[in-house]
């Protein structure tokens, strides 16, 4: 019998390589998605010009289920608390 695919993570990081405040970000949300049994993505303005245009000034930022839910910096406390909600 097949296996189910893997859901899709609920934390997307987007960035660009050589940010510090990505590296800061990726470091937290590390910590508490591993914490949780979560999984997170990582994306690139520099690679998906829609996203460069769109938070190009406010990178990183984090997107939980889909939805922006911080930007420049991430507060581990406010992560835990959204993975602690049902996806929506």
């Amino acid at each position: 019998m097949p296996s189910a695919p893997d859901p899709q993570p609920r934390v997307t990081l987007i960035g660009k390589p050589g940010c510090h405040l990505c590296d800061d970000a990726r470091a937290v949300i590390t910590a508490v998605t591993a914490e949780l049994g979560e999984s997170f993505v990582e994306r690139s303005v520099l690679d998906e010009p829609e996203l460069l245009a769109r938070y190009a000034e406010e990178i990183p930022v984090t997107l939980v289920d889909g939805r922006q839910h911080d930007f420049w910096r991430v507060d581990a406390e406010r992560l835990r608390a959204a993975l602690a909600r049902p996806p929506r």
